[in-house]
């Protein structure tokens, strides 16, 4: 595949000159990369997102894994339920505030993560391997810069770092 190359100005209709179709295009492609890679564990990349989110900070508390992975309230409930629903992850309460709710993977949900480790790399490196080591740092970098400076206008904020 070669690089498209601009020979005149855009028209006002040419979808590969706007940020927000480009951005939505290639997340369908990566959710289909991954779909493929990862399709026999049944995980969606929101599911891995948190799934790996939990792992690196057991017991970590509802509210902050949504502001890890960047999603709302209803998405983090409906997402944590189904994983709790396979055994995945579990929940659990505080005495200091019961109102808590804090997360953590079960061993069959460490398992399921390390077995897809792999596969979910593998779509990610899919997903930008037409570029150069240095192409992809630079566009990850960029991709980071632009989703911390638009957070505020986010369904959900995102803890960048």
């Amino acid at each position: 595949m070669s690089d498209r190359q601009f020979t005149t100005p855009p028209s006002a209709f040419d979808l590969a000159s706007r940020p927000g179709f480009l951005i939505r295009r290639l997340h369908q492609i990566h959710t289909a990369l991954f779909i493929e890679e990862c399709a026999k564990f049944n995980v969606t990349p929101v599911q891995y997102s948190m799934m790996t989110a939990i792992a690196e900070q057991p017991g970590l508390e509802q509210a902050r894994l949504a502001q890890e992975v960047g999603v709302d309230r209803a998405t983090l409930a409906n997402v944590v339920a189904r994983l709790e629903s396979r055994g995945l992850l579990r929940r659990t309460t505080t005495k200091a505030d019961r109102r808590l709710k804090r997360v953590v993977l079960t061993a069959k949900g460490k398992r399921l993560l390390d077995q897809m480790t792999q596969a979910a790399q593998r779509a990610h490196a899919r997903t930008v391997e037409i570029l150069s080591p240095a192409e992809r740092a630079a566009f990850l970098h960029f991709l980071a810069r632009l989703v911390d400076a638009g957070n505020d206008f986010g369904r959900a904020p995102l803890r960048l770092g």
